[in-house]
């Protein structure tokens, strides 16, 4: 069975920090003796590329044979560049010389950039693939919803006439958060084949010699004797802070806690100025990827928080909350949504993203548990991880229901 794994942003680990999602799942395919190729492009804000005149560029990373598209370069993410970065990449799958490539029995086209569902119905037809459409990323309902579009912008609606011909022609959706089937049965009407294909990891970035060193790269800057609250992220606006740091404000007073924020974004300046007067709380600068896990080693609890929108009816995998449940770290999440992995390791709490006094109480409640009792929590979240979330298992469930799916449809 020949494999396309399509998705603009599947930067391979020579490329970037961390190897991204599909290209685990596509070396997953490879292990299990599929053959499987992945398309990308080097227009990715998380990676970096060779400068290169080829427009298509054909290499094998770690077995994985791939090709990435040098694409239109963007600086911003929420600009019209990155949305004409996504337009460069569909013209230019369109112009790929197939011929080269070995048919495909399966296309697995997975957003964002959603545009590309449009390639993969063209190689459906084309080939008579089984297409799967996989979604990350629910546009344009994110865009309504926590960027604040209308649903009659142009683009808002243009998306969602794409979004909604992936999900008529797909044969598969897939979708990483557990829910995403309500939201396709809304947009449709009627229920499609689907499967659950979440955020994993790979163990081999998580050995304990990897990142167990005689000295912590934060030991100088954590404070001593104190219970840590940490964040590790973006600052902006569908991160939903603001909770948060009303809490950091309220505590200010309160000496045995203390509160350690690391990352960038639009809103950290105006958070930093809010704060400048809290001896309580201590801001870093954004950290390579590869050192988010010293930061979170040194933290005694960990804080996320979402922003309060429809997106999350459907649950969330998010890279962040795999992160914080291998530090096995006790999670606080100010998180309105559907429940999900954190409920179900028991490794943490979900309170109400707009209530400080509730996480308030959930800090003072974690807080005052005995060693053991926090140490538990936090290997609740790593052991649940390790049994649920290992890329090589996911692809094979993937593959599992993929080729149910065919057999159906050829039955």
């Amino acid at each position: 069975m020949n494999i396309w794994c399509i998705s603009k942003y599947a930067s391979p680990p020579n490329y970037s920090k961390m190897p991204a999602r599909l290209f685990e799942l596509t070396k997953g395919f490879i292990k299990q003796g599929y053959n499987a190729i992945l398309l990308t492009s080097d227009a990715n804000h998380f990676s970096i590329y060779p400068q290169t005149k080829e427009i298509y560029n054909f290499e094998t990373v770690e077995d994985v044979p791939l090709c990435w598209i040098k694409t239109k370069k963007y600086t911003k993410t929420a600009s019209i560049a990155r949305i004409l970065s996504w337009f460069d990449f569909e013209q230019k799958l369109f112009r790929l010389d197939t011929s080269k490539l070995n048919k495909p029995d399966v296309v697995i086209v997975s957003s964002l950039s959603i545009f590309s569902i449009l390639y993969g119905y063209f190689l459906k037809k084309k080939f008579n693939s089984f297409l799967v459409f996989e979604i990350r990323d629910i546009w344009p309902l994110t865009m309504t919803e926590e960027a604040g579009f209308s649903k009659w912008h142009p683009m808002v609606m243009l998306i969602g006439f794409i979004e909604k011909f992936g999900y008529k022609k797909a044969d598969l959706i897939v979708g990483t958060m557990p829910k995403l089937d309500e939201h396709v049965k809304e947009i449709l009407g009627y229920e499609k084949p689907f499967f659950c294909a979440p955020i994993g990891f790979n163990p081999d970035n998580y050995k304990e010699q990897s990142f167990k060193q005689e000295k912590n790269l934060f030991d100088e800057v954590f404070p001593k004797e104190k219970t840590v609250v940490g964040y590790a992220g973006s600052m902006g606006i569908t991160n939903a802070l603001e909770p948060f740091i009303e809490t950091i404000k309220s505590l200010n007073k309160n000496e045995k806690l203390h509160f350690m924020l690391v990352g960038s974004g639009d809103l950290r300046e105006k958070f930093e100025k809010e704060l400048e007067g809290c001896e309580n709380v201590t801001f870093l600068p954004r950290i390579a990827q590869n050192e988010v896990k010293y930061f979170l080693e040194k933290c005694d609890i960990l804080y996320l928080s979402t922003q309060y929108s429809k997106v999350w009816d459907y649950g969330q995998s998010m890279n962040k909350v795999v992160e914080y449940m291998l530090a096995s770290k006790p999670i606080i999440a100010s998180y309105n949504g559907y429940p999900s992995m954190i409920n179900e390791a028991n490794c943490g709490v979900f309170v109400k993203t707009t209530n400080p006094k509730e996480l308030e109480e959930a800090i003072f409640d974690i807080d005052k548990l005995s060693f053991q009792e926090k140490k538990k929590l936090g290997e609740n979240g790593r052991k649940w991880i390790y049994e649920n979330r290992e890329y090589s298992q996911l692809s094979k469930e993937y593959i599992e229901k993929i080729k149910k799916e065919m057999k159906s449809i050829s039955a």
